[in-house]
């Protein structure tokens, strides 16, 4: 527990440094790996005028480029509050294994963070989403697959 403490630290000092700093909203994240922080990240949304700049994105990001692969297993992940279902689904995406976290999704929505919405929206099938989704049938996506699926020398993720 020592040091999951230590750990949330750095994350709180990235998401201070970024209310601080008015780079964006009050989260922080740090990506450990082998007893070491490899990737940093406060959340920078309003700076970069990018929806998906959250602090845990950020930090899988800059872990991600730290150790030059895209699949973290072995990592964990220390973030100020509880993952929204954006980060939730990177944080499976980078196989990351733990996450500790210290605020929940219910106190970030009490000061304006409405991520319940997004985890009700999930839940249901396209045609009932509040955003209008539409299918296009088109030979070329079988196409595609089938290229990709025989492709002997790709990279599975």
């Amino acid at each position: 527990m020592e040091y999951t403490m230590t750990y949330l630290e750095e994350a709180f000092d990235e998401a201070f440094r970024s209310v601080r700093n008015n780079v964006g909203g009050p989260f922080g994240a740090v990506v450990v790996m082998d007893g070491k922080i490899i990737g940093r990240g406060g959340n920078r949304v309003s700076s970069q005028n990018d929806p998906t700049a959250h602090a845990e994105i950020v930090a899988i990001r800059d872990a991600c480029k730290h150790i030059q692969n895209f699949d973290l297993t072995g990592a964990e992940l220390y973030a100020t509050c509880e993952p929204c279902p954006m980060c939730l689904s990177a944080i499976y995406w980078a196989n990351i294994g733990a996450v500790w976290y210290s605020s929940t999704r219910h106190e970030a929505d009490a000061i304006g963070f409405k991520d319940n919405h997004i985890y009700e929206e999930l839940n249901m099938l396209p045609a009932y989403r509040k955003i209008s989704f539409h299918q296009v049938i088109n030979p070329k996506a079988t196409e595609l697959f089938t290229e990709w699926s025989e492709k002997i020398d790709k990279t599975p993720y």
